[in-house]
């Protein structure tokens, strides 16, 4: 077993430079960045402080190995080689899923099969049995395989890691909580911050801007995969958790406010902000866009509604308008709106500052910067389609 592990966090487009910052901060090594995802370098205790403390990645998986694999048998070779036994028991489960992209092995059911086979023979060997019942601990074997090179990984998270724990009904076409995580983060979310978001859904953008303002690890609330791997002691998953609850504060100056049309919308945002542990910082409203009334050292963040529910395109171009002629009413900080209409600015009434190519899931998205919101240049004509290639796809309220 070695003692450093090398560690894979996925996560979605437009999120990189975030998670490199929290990676850095709790102490990975050998950080690398790429499109979708970051490896990294640590021991068993970099499991648990990544599962816990991340709040940009979608899960954490460990790579137990690299290489080329053209072939089902340099696939089966290269996972039979991996020292199996020294990760899993004699009894463990061992499910295997992944996927393949530009390679020659591109039937998904047959490399399952073999991977599958692979490690059934090295289990045999390693624990020198004829029997492995996998009545025991799931353990969540994956592959992936890009231009012919197979990855294969050992899953520490389970359930992804955008759930929290704190929502437990989320209203239509819901914003992932990794994802308002990152615009938290790039809207300079601190301690002492006010923070408002005239949609606010079902919350979330607000309840994990103050977990970050406070420090609350996102992931003390649930439980992860690797918490039941015999590799990983139960004592390093405790003496990390109350570091992470150490950590926190919650004696700050932090404060929320949200506000939606839909009151059944601002009653889950309330249920939410409890079980999240910051009903005492976030406060939400039933209220109109067209009343609200940005305060001058607000940061406003918010995922406007536009798709389907909402009833028409006509409807988001209107609430947009109307959002930009508030917001130049009531000069802020800086306002980031998320959203998967290509046309925002043009209805918004403003070009944005800055503009940041994102996914909610599967659906492409802008997030729309401006800062000191009412200062920016007004839009002269239509601004050019500037989100992403092939056909659009619209997304609903939160």
């Amino acid at each position: 077993m070695p003692a450093k592990f090398e560690l894979i966090a996925p996560c979605f487009f437009g999120c990189e430079s975030t998670a490199k910052f929290e990676l850095t901060r709790i102490g990975a090594e050998n950080i690398r960045v790429e499109d979708g995802r970051l490896s990294f370098c640590g021991g068993a205790e970099m499991i648990a402080a990544a599962n816990l403390n991340l709040r940009t990645v979608e899960r954490v998986m460990l790579l137990l190995a690299r290489y080329k694999a053209t072939t089902f048998d340099e696939l089966f070779d290269g996972v039979y080689s991996i020292p199996w036994e020294e990760f899993l028991p004699a009894d463990a489960a061992f499910p295997v899923t992944g996927s393949s992209l530009n390679s020659q092995l591109t039937s998904i059911p047959a490399c399952q099969s073999v991977i599958k086979k692979a490690v059934v023979k090295r289990l045999m060997k390693g624990h020198r049995t004829t029997v492995l019942p996998e009545s025991g601990v799931e353990y969540k074997v994956r592959f992936m395989l890009r231009k012919n090179v197979c990855e294969i990984m050992l899953d520490t998270t389970g359930e992804g890691l955008h759930k929290r724990g704190y929502r437990r009904n989320a209203m239509e076409a819901p914003l992932r909580e990794t994802l308002a995580a990152t615009i938290a983060d790039l809207g300079r979310v601190r301690r002492d911050s006010l923070v408002e978001d005239p949609f606010c859904g079902s919350g979330t953008l607000l309840i994990e801007a103050a977990q970050k303002a406070m420090n609350i690890a996102p992931g003390l609330k649930r439980r992860f995969a690797a918490e039941r791997y015999s590799f990983v002691p139960a004592a390093l998953w405790a003496e990390q958790r109350q570091k992470a609850l150490a950590e926190s504060k919650l004696d700050v100056g932090f404060e929320a406010f949200g506000y939606d049309i839909d009151p059944a919308a601002v009653a889950q945002a309330n249920v939410n902000a409890k079980l999240a542990g910051v009903e005492n910082r976030c406060h939400f409203e039933v209220a109109d866009v067209a009343t609200f009334a940005a305060k001058p050292e607000a940061i406003v963040l918010t995922n406007p509604p536009y798709g389907e529910r909402l009833g028409t395109i006509e409807g988001a171009a209107k609430l947009a308008r109307t959002l930009g002629q508030q917001m130049e009413a009531n000069p802020c900080a800086g306002l980031y709106a998320i959203t998967a209409d290509m046309d925002f600015e043009l209805h918004y009434g403003k070009r944005a500052n800055k503009r940041r190519k994102m996914y909610n899931g599967m659906i492409p998205c802008q997030l729309y910067m401006y800062y000191n919101a009412p200062k920016t240049e007004k839009m002269a004509k239509p601004m050019p389609k500037s989100g992403f290639d092939g056909k659009r796809t619209h997304f609903e309220k939160k």
